[in-house]
């Protein structure tokens, strides 16, 4: 189940010396050797061998090629190195805060769903119009959107909140995609957007919204009884009921990990943090 996982879940795989390796280290190595390969058989003119290795739907479903569904996110052009280079530095910042903050499993779970979800819808594209990709741009920018639906207020470039930062990067990355109809990237850019900002969200690491809770409530089985609560007499909160009312959950992170919370305690985290960084302004 997203969302609750071990102690265990937080630890790095391997340490180099007294580095930590995790996953997101081990899937920056992967492609930037996927990257470092693709240039020798370019320069060697044994290029052709990287059209085996990207997305094709034709090759998928007359030719039974299931492989590229997964491998076309590991073949990166040559001529594009200074975008990859800067693509695995996000990854790289961005994954590992986004690794550590739902655990190793669950990390796991959505890069997989990040990769082969483009590809599946792709496939069915291709039932109509041939489509083919290569590159892991988008895959890689739904990594920052998931960092940015955990931390939506944090502040990243000239002080831009992360909210704001990944919604002006969709806004581009969407205009530059319409002016040149390219509308396979346009289909794996937002499912990526919507892939990473659902798993999130139903992880229950994301900020609370009244529409998804709502949305969350139809499908989630109905009591037969209600119980209606007390009703007591409100006092205004003060700033000690704050830290009151998350010293427990605090307590239960730092003997079991993060990943021991369930989903009530991490919204009963997120709506506290919200309260005091507008407390704080």
């Amino acid at each position: 189940m997203f969302g609750v996982t071990t102690s265990d879940d937080y630890r790095p795989v391997a340490w180099m010396g007294r580095y930590p390796v995790d996953v997101t280290t081990m899937l920056v190595g992967l492609h930037v050797a996927a990257a470092v390969f693709a240039a020798i058989l370019v320069a060697v003119g044994a290029g052709s061998v990287l059209t085996w290795l990207q997305f094709d739907s034709a090759a998928v479903w007359y030719g039974a090629q299931v492989w590229r569904l997964f491998t076309y996110a590991f073949v990166h052009a040559p001529s594009g190195l200074l975008w990859f280079a800067i693509e695995m530095y996000m990854l790289f910042v961005f994954g590992r805060e986004v690794e550590r903050f739902v655990g190793r499993r669950s990390y796991i779970a959505l890069y997989l769903i990040l990769l082969i979800t483009p590809a599946a819808l792709l496939t069915i594209w291709g039932l109509w119009q041939r489509s083919v990709l290569a590159g892991s741009p988008a895959l890689h920018f739904g990594i920052f959107v998931a960092f940015a639906t955990i931390y939506p207020r944090a502040e990243l470039f000239l002080r831009i909140m992360a909210k704001w930062v990944a919604l002006i990067l969709a806004a581009v990355y969407t205009f530059q995609l319409l002016a040149y109809h390219a509308w396979n990237d346009l289909v794996v850019v937002w499912t990526s957007i919507g892939a990473a900002f659902l798993f999130i969200e139903w992880s229950g690491a994301g900020p609370e919204f009244a529409w998804w809770s709502a949305l969350k409530t139809r499908f989630e089985p109905k009591p037969k009884y209600r119980v209606v609560p007390k009703m007591r007499p409100t006092r205004p909160a003060e700033s000690d009921d704050v830290y009151a009312s998350i010293d427990p959950i605090l307590d239960k992170i730092s003997k079991f990990g993060i990943g021991s919370l369930t989903a009530s305690e991490r919204r009963q985290l997120n709506r506290e943090r919200e309260r005091l960084l507008k407390n704080a302004e």
